[in-house]
Formats: C-alpha cells, sequence, structure tokens
C-alpha cells in the first residue's frame, strides 16, 4: 500500500479510537482525565503521521532485509514526535502496535499478507531496536514492559545487556508476554487485533458507523481478556471484575440496545470513579481499526 495512504489511516485509526463514545473508563469526546484531555489524543494521533508514512516506506524499501526497518528506532521517534505537541504519554501502545503494522502495509501487496508479514518483522528485530524500545517507554515514563531483575527497563545496566547478549526487541517482548497484553499482542502474530477486533469493527461499521463499531469493538475486546493496564496498576481480581462487568454488557447489547447504552453509561461514571482505566483495550481497539481500514482501502 502507498506510504502516504498508510499514514493516514494509522492516523484515522488513532483518531476514531478516543472519538468511540462512550467509550467506558477513557478519555473520551465528553470526558477528560486530569492530566490529558480529549484534544491530546487527537493532536497525538495527528502528531505520529509522519512516522507511520515512514515506517511504510521502510517496509517497501527492504523487502527482503526486515532487520534494516529499525522498528524500534521508529517506535521511539513516534514518541519523541508526540511529547513535542503533548505532555503526557497518550500513546505509546497505539504506537507499538501502528508501527509494525505500517511498516508490514508497505512491505506487501495485498491485505492477505499483513499479519504473517508483521510476524516476520517482529521475529527480524534487532539488539537495537530493543534499546530503542527501551528508550522510547522510559521517555512515555510508562512502565510495566521489563520489570523482573534482569533486563528491566528503568535499569541502567540494561541496554549494555541487551547488546552485549543480542537481545533483540521481540525477545524481550517475549519475556513480558506473561503479563502485558501488547507484548502478547506483538509477539503472537496480534491475535486479539486480527480475530476479535478487527472483524468486530468490521462487521458493525457499515450497518452502524465508525461510533458504534468502535464502542462494540472495545467492550467485545475487554469482556474477552482482562485488561493488563489495570491489572499492573492494580491487581488481576480487579481486572477480571472489569472484564465480566463488560461481559454482561456486551450479553444486553452493548452500544447496539438502548438498555446496554444505559448500562454503558454506569460502567463508564464507575469505573473512572475508581480510577480503573482499560488503556490496553483503547491500545488494541486502535490497532483492530487500524486492520479493518487498511483492508477497505486496499479493495
Amino acid at each position: 500500500m502507498d506510504p502516504s495512504l498508510t499514514s493516514k489511516i494509522a492516523q484515522l485509526a488513532s483518531v476514531l479510537e478516543v472519538s468511540g463514545h462512550p467509550k467506558p473508563g477513557n478519555v473520551h469526546r465528553t470526558q477528560d482525565f486530569e492530566d490529558m484531555v480529549f484534544e491530546d489524543f487527537l493532536i497525538s494521533g495527528i502528531a505520529i503521521g509522519n512516522t507511520m508514512e515512514k515506517a511504510a516506506r521502510q517496509g517497501l524499501k527492504y523487502q527482503d532485509q526486515l532487520h534494516k526497518i529499525h522498528l524500534g528506532k521508529l517506535i521511539k521517534e513516534a514518541v519523541l514526535e508526540t511529547f513535542r505537541w503533548v505532555e503526557n504519554n497518550t500513546n505509546l501502545g497505539i504506537i507499538m502496535l501502528l508501527t509494525p503494522l505500517s511498516a508490514a502495509a508497505g512491505n506487501v501487496n495485498d491485505f492477505h499478507g499483513l499479519r504473517g508479514k508483521v510476524h516476520d518483522m517482529m521475529l527480524a528485530t534487532t539488539s537495537q531496536d530493543a534499546v530503542d524500545l527501551y528508550d522510547a517507554i522510559n521517555i512515555a515514563d510508562a512502565g510495566g514492559m521489563g520489570q523482573r531483575e534482569d533486563l528491566d527497563v528503568g535499569s541502567e545496566n540494561a541496554r549494555e545487556e541487551l547488546m552485549e547478549k543480542n537481545i533483540n526487541m521481540f525477545h524481550v517482548l517475549e519475556i513480558s508476554s506473561s503479563w502485558d497484553a501488547l507484548a502478547y499482542e506483538l509477539t503472537h502474530k496480534m491475535p486479539v487485533s486480527f480475530t476479535l477486533g478487527y472483524p468486530t469493527y468490521k462487521k458493525l461499521k457499515k450497518a452502524h458507523g465508525n461510533n458504534m463499531a468502535t464502542v462494540q469493538t472495545f467492550l467485545t475486546i475487554l469482556a474477552s481478556k482482562q485488561d493488563t493496564l489495570i491489572s499492573r496498576k492494580y491487581d488481576q481480581s480487579v481486572s477480571a471484575r472489569v472484564k465480566a462487568d463488560a461481559k454482561i454488557i456486551l450479553d444486553k447489547g452493548g452500544i447496539l440496545t438502548e438498555e446496554g447504552r444505559s448500562l454503558i453509561e454506569k460502567f463508564d461514571q464507575d469505573l473512572m470513579k475508581n480510577k480503573y482505566n482499560p488503556g490496553t483495550t483503547a491500545d488494541l481497539t486502535a490497532s483492530s481499526l487500524m486492520i479493518a481500514l487498511l483492508e477497505e482501502f486496499w479493495e
């Protein structure tokens, strides 16, 4: 796919995701957090455009030399560009998911090769990619990817160890995949995005429009997978309860029914009151939307 079109799709996915209303427990068009507001996310979604286009061009250029795409560097660049415009971490997870999608979109000739190529690119990452990812996480001040005795994101010696032991970005994320859904997604062929989120959004968009399709996709993911941002901030019992509540709402029709919409609004209020933010689910929603939009514009 044309790199400039790929970048626009990445921007659209980011903006549509945050615009989903009411997306429970998250910033949306009528709800802000104390330290970040709706406009911050719109700005962030636009700010990553140039880097996503660069990722697609790198994918196109290095057809058979995937390690030269430098996914880690691109992720770091997108985080730095975002921080030129927004002071808080609004989109690290989205950047981590959309960067390999953009690079893969530039590399393949049709939609059907996209998922496999994302995985090939992740496997081909280098230890420098891992170092750049660590830098990106620290710039965004987002812990959780490497909290362990060895290779801790916050450790000053971790970068040297990554280079000395030739540990690539895929392996670093694989280590974290047992407790971080984004790490799992990026090391297991993006199963939530491709097999759950994307088909849900695709099915609902034509009949119900972008907003309803976005919110229902978010609910579908949240009802199926514990949000690991909530798990890390609190514990798995909290994320399990949030997941169960989302399932109840989804069984009542979610945003597609009057009863479901009423339950969503109450759910949103309860999550905000307790500061339970399903941020990982929001990231996975954005990648799901991007995949659906890529397919739509590829046809």
